[in-house]
């Protein structure tokens, strides 16, 4: 689904008014972090170039210097589709943080659809054991970087028991279809330290869990994560982690269980063959013509959720 441009159009700022979440990696140099932002709708702004964040609806601000990268996901209630917005912070005075925008585009649903994101009812345990928030981890947010401080937030989703395996001493994922695209594991590669948000849809707390990674596609780590017969062709495994446990405000400002109505109108498919349309050439005219004939996108999208989720 992603096709990249280098602003905010119309479309992306129609999301960015109905988002209610935003999970963030940070990066300065080799050091990275996890911020999050929310509240009601419209919390997040911006114009074409620049996206413009409250610091009263950051957690924590203080990671958003200048200088430093950014990428994120923003979430609309009951969607499952994402807008990732990358690029660099510009400016952090006063009230705001400005991010200037390199990179903006759809990504597809899958990781909401496998954690059932969105279906959840308020759930504030505070699970202290890290292994036992691990169990009912359902999503995670994976903080990457490459050597030139290039900042990537990629969703990931599953069940709860298959989302995460997580000991003493190592953090391990499965990769699962989604995007087709390989930041994270390109980042991993050239730049292996990494931070990972894992979230329990319902509650307010996180467990952030830093170290560094590799990847591997060892049959015995791939088994461990299989779904209906169906084994991931990767995993991903953090060492040396260290965890930090944090209660998010900004999970408690969005209000996020149980999930609002999906905003009228607003239509992840069409935004994203908006984006396509603005390239040049073949896609362009693929993108007009989808958009002329009704629900083309969408059906096309389910049928790849169908058949391609696992």
């Amino acid at each position: 689904m992603a096709k990249t441009i280098h602003q905010l159009d119309a479309g992306a700022k129609s999301w960015l008014a109905a988002s209610t979440i935003m999970i963030a990696s940070i990066a300065t140099g080799d050091d990275i972090d996890i911020l999050l932002g929310g509240g009601a709708a419209g919390w997040a702004g911006g114009d074409n170039a620049t996206l413009r964040l409250p610091v009263d609806a950051l957690d924590p601000p203080e990671l958003l210097v200048p200088g430093s990268a950014f990428g994120s996901i923003f979430m609309v209630p009951s969607l499952n589709e994402l807008m990732r917005v990358n690029g660099r912070v510009i400016a952090s005075e006063g009230s705001e943080v400005w991010v200037t925008v390199e990179e903006c585009y759809i990504h597809c649903g899958k990781a909401l659809i496998r954690s059932d994101f969105w279906s959840h009812t308020p759930d504030n345990h505070d699970r202290h054991a890290p292994e036992r928030f691990a169990e009912h981890c359902r999503f995670i947010g994976l903080a990457t970087c490459d050597p030139h401080a290039h900042a990537d937030l990629s969703p990931k989703g599953d069940p709860a028991g298959l989302m995460v395996q997580l000991d003493h001493a190592s953090l391990r994922f499965a990769d699962r279809p989604g995007n087709r695209r390989t930041d994270s594991f390109r980042n991993i590669v050239d730049q292996p330290r990494v931070a990972a948000a894992l979230v329990v849809p319902g509650s307010f707390h996180l467990m952030i869990v830093r170290g560094t990674a590799r990847i591997t596609d060892e049959l015995a780590e791939r088994e461990k994560f299989s779904v209906n017969d169906k084994v991931p062709e990767l995993v991903t495994v953090v060492t040396d982690i260290s965890i930090d446990r944090r209660e998010s405000q900004a999970l408690a400002r969005a209000n996020a269980w149980p999930a609002a109505s999906a905003p009228p109108g607003l239509n992840a498919g069409r935004i994203a063959a908006g984006h396509l349309k603005l390239s040049k050439g073949v896609g362009a005219k693929l993108a007009g013509l989808a958009m002329s004939v009704p629900g083309l996108v969408e059906r096309e999208m389910a049928k790849d959720y169908k058949k391609n989720l696992y």
